[in-house]
C-alpha cells in the first residue's frame, strides 16, 4: 500500500462526485439486482488488501467488480459494509467522497473523517478531480482521439437512472483515446470531463463501441460471462494546496486481461 506516482497511459462505470445524503438517496436505484455477477463481501483482511493509498485525510481503494458500494433494498453484500475495517486507528470508519457502479472496478476514494469528506465532494462537484478510465469496446473508432459531446436523460420513469441521449438533458463531455487494438476490440482511455450517471457506458454505446460486457448499453448477457469491461485506472486529487496532487493508479483486473492482452496492453 502506497501512494502511486505512476502516470498511467490510460484516462472512470462512472464516479459521480456528490453529498454522502445524495447518495443515500441514490442507493437502491443505480445497480440491478440479480443481473450481470454478484462479488461475496470482503473481510477485513480482504479490504485492507485493496487500500492503494492512505494518509490522514483519505484513502483510495481498488474496488473489486460485481460488489455494489451500498446496501440495497434487499440486503446483500457490498463494499460500505466492510468499511470498519478501514479505520486505522480512527474513531469512526471512512465515508464514500464519491461512488461506482457495481459491475466498475478500480479506484475509489473514501473521507477518513467529515471535514476531509466535505472537502473531497466539493472536489467532485467541481470537476477538480482527474479521471483515468480504462474500457475495452467492441469494434471501436476510426480515429484515435476524440471528444464525445451528447447530452444524458433518463431513459424513463420505469429504468430508475437509466439514462439515453437526450438534446434536451443534461450536459456530458467525454474525453477520448486509443491506447490498442486488436480480434475486433478497442482499448480506450477514457476521461469524463463531466459526471453523469453512466455516462461512458451511454457515450461509447451510442457512438458506436459499446463496452464489452455491458448488459444494460451493449450487448453483454443478463448473467455470466464476459462481465463489464469498465475500470477506474487512475485519479488525480488535488486534495492539499501546498502539494502535488495525489495519483493514485488501480491494476486492471483479472476478468479484463485477456481482452487487453488482444489489444496489446503488456501487462502493466
Amino acid at each position: 500500500m502506497s501512494e502511486s506516482h505512476n502516470k498511467s497511459s490510460a484516462v472512470p462505470g462512472i464516479s459521480i462526485g456528490v453529498p454522502r445524503a445524495s447518495v443515500d438517496v441514490l442507493r437502491a436505484s443505480l445497480d440491478v439486482p440479480g443481473t450481470s455477477f454478484d462479488s461475496p463481501g470482503l473481510t477485513a483482511a480482504e479490504i485492507q488488501a485493496r487500500v492503494l493509498h492512505r494518509d490522514g485525510l483519505m484513502l483510495v481503494i481498488d474496488k473489486p467488480a460485481g460488489l455494489p458500494v451500498h446496501r440495497g433494498p434487499k440486503g446483500g453484500a457490498n463494499l460500505e459494509a466492510s468499511f470498519d475495517a478501514l479505520r486505522f486507528g480512527l474513531p469512526r470508519p471512512p465515508v464514500l467522497a464519491h461512488r461506482l457502479d457495481k459491475d466498475t472496478s478500480g479506484c475509489l476514494v473514501l473521507g477518513r473523517h467529515r471535514k476531509a469528506t466535505a472537502s473531497l465532494g466539493l472536489l467532485f462537484k467541481h470537476g477538480k478531480i482527474g479521471k483515468t478510465y480504462w474500457a475495452v469496446v467492441e469494434g471501436g473508432p476510426a480515429e484515435d482521439q476524440g471528444t464525445i459531446d451528447m447530452p444524458l436523460g433518463r431513459l424513463n420513469v420505469e429504468r430508475g437512472w437509466w439514462q439515453k441521449p437526450d438534446p434536451e438533458g443534461q450536459k456530458a463531455v467525454t474525453n477520448w483515446w486509443v491506447l490498442g487494438r486488436g480480434g475486433g476490440l478497442a482499448w480506450l482511455a477514457l476521461e469524463p470531463v463531466t459526471g453523469r450517471t453512466h455516462q461512458l457506458r451511454v457515450h461509447t454505446s451510442a457512438t458506436g463501441w459499446p463496452i464489452v460486457g455491458d448488459n444494460i448499453y451493449g450487448n453483454g448477457p443478463r448473467f455470466g460471462e464476459p462481465v463489464l469491461h469498465l475500470h477506474s485506472r487512475e485519479i488525480v486529487i488535488p486534495i492539499s494546496k501546498n502539494k502535488e496532487p495525489v495519483r493514485v493508479v488501480a491494476p486492471a483486473p483479472a476478468h479484463m486481461h485477456a481482452r487487453l492482452r488482444a489489444c496489446g496492453w503488456d501487462g502493466e
